[in-house]
């Protein structure tokens, strides 16, 4: 079975297509069919992940899946939230991990509360129309650390410490931080659901 991942990140999808690949689908990015990335006006993930599955699925006429995710700091009140990937833009950088990372921890200067938690939502529509998706959230709960540490993966892994392993995100073996990130949580939920609900 084919399905739509409404995403063009080479990185999400390797992650994802690994993780559905015990199903038997296929994924294939909307790009690599002509579909333009969809608007995503929402506040909330799970509003942006099924406003892209819904806008993937309409296009391609396959079922398609999407993901919303970001980082959500508690001393902001859950920001930076469905805004993570342009956090730096709002104080003068322009856009990248880097630059997300120097502005996160200029803003979190002198704050001693660093929980933040990383939250991936995953939704999956079997048709645009579909009445009732399928939705798996992920949620990793760590804080944020006084400088970057690791050079593995992305966005603000460097700075995203995890107490269980004592190290950040960035620190961990590839493998060991997609089996325990906020992604690798969603999709294994998504994973579960697709089997009961859809195989």
């Amino acid at each position: 079975m084919k399905i739509v991942l409404a995403s063009n990140n080479p990185g999400k999808l390797a992650e994802l297509q690994a993780m559905f690949a015990p199903l038997g689908l296929e994924l294939l990015t909307q790009g690599s069919l002509g579909i333009a990335e969809a608007a995503e006006p929402f506040h909330t993930f799970i509003e942006n992940a099924l406003a892209k599955a819904r806008h993937a699925a309409q296009h391609s006429g396959l079922p398609a899946v999407a993901d919303d995710a970001g980082l959500c700091v508690d001393a902001f009140g859950g920001l930076p939230g469905v805004d993570t990937a342009y956090y730096a833009t709002k104080f003068g950088y322009a856009k990248g991990d880097a630059n997300n990372v120097r502005a996160l921890l200029e803003q979190m200067q002198g704050i001693a509360n660093r929980r933040a938690a990383m939250v991936s939502t995953l939704v999956a529509v079997r048709s645009a129309a579909d009445p009732e998706p399928l939705v798996a959230v992920g949620r990793v709960v760590g804080e944020i650390a006084r400088a970057p540490v690791g050079s593995n993966g992305f966005g603000f892994d460097p700075v995203m410490f995890i107490p269980e392993f004592g190290q950040t995100f960035a620190q961990l073996p590839i493998e060991v931080k997609n089996a325990n990130s906020h992604r690798g949580r969603a999709a294994k939920a998504m994973v579960a659901l697709m089997r009961e609900r859809w195989l």
